[in-house]
């Protein structure tokens, strides 16, 4: 049983156990120990455990973790089986290659529609996808009652189109906006993505070992 509490540092840990234990999988490796998942992932074998045992006990003493069983558990508490509906709001640039480029379904979620203000952009196709003015943001909530937004918007708008959305019954945001949403846990869930930081990140770590 899934235990209370759970750190935000072990839940960012999940997607890279799945991802790596999926590769594991399609080569055909049946079993592994927590030190060498550890080994391969720049880890230590207890952190791996207690992260796990966050979530149940998955592992056998002498025999380690089978990486089926364990990957699959994980795709359940992950919750990559929900198959939720998503929406993208905002079709430039960014918006079009996240359209056309993520496996929505393999991560969770089905792309139900695409939004934008821009009158030149609506009415053209992205990734199958007819993109719908914002004014038809409303009648395609309660209709389709999509679950997450991917905001793809000026930071300008990014709050107010927020409210907006979760007033329409949506649940969680991937949020490229370049800001940082107000919102309130326990009814919405935001997970800010800064792509610069990622690249200051990569600039830091090149600048530290060429000094």
């Amino acid at each position: 049983m899934q235990k209370t509490s759970i750190s935000e540092s072990v839940i960012r840990r999940l997607p890279r156990y799945y991802r790596f234990l999926s590769a594991l999988e399609r080569i055909g490796q049946e079993r592994i120990s927590s030190k060498e998942l550890a080994s391969q992932l720049g880890l230590t074998a207890s952190q791996i455990r207690q992260d796990l045992n966050c979530f149940g006990e998955f592992g056998q003493q002498g025999y380690g973790y089978n990486i089926s069983a364990l990957r699959k558990q994980l795709k359940i508490i992950i919750g990559l089986e929900k198959k939720r509906s998503a929406i993208i709001v905002g079709a430039g640039n960014l918006g079009k290659v996240i359209a056309a480029n993520i496996d929505f379904e393999s991560f969770g979620f089905c792309l139900s529609g695409i939004f934008d203000i821009d009158h030149e952009i609506c009415g053209k196709e992205i990734a199958g996808f007819t993109v719908k003015h914002m004014s038809e943001l409303l009648s395609f909530c309660q209709r389709e009652k999509p679950f997450v937004a991917v905001l793809c918007i000026p930071q300008e708008a990014a709050q107010e189109t927020a409210d907006t959305l979760i007033a329409l019954g949506i649940k969680g945001f991937w949020n490229f906006s370049h800001c940082d949403l107000n919102a309130d846990p326990e009814i919405t869930q935001v997970e800010n993505v800064h792509l610069g930081d990622s690249l200051m990140m990569l600039s830091y770590r090149v600048t530290k070992n060429n000094k």
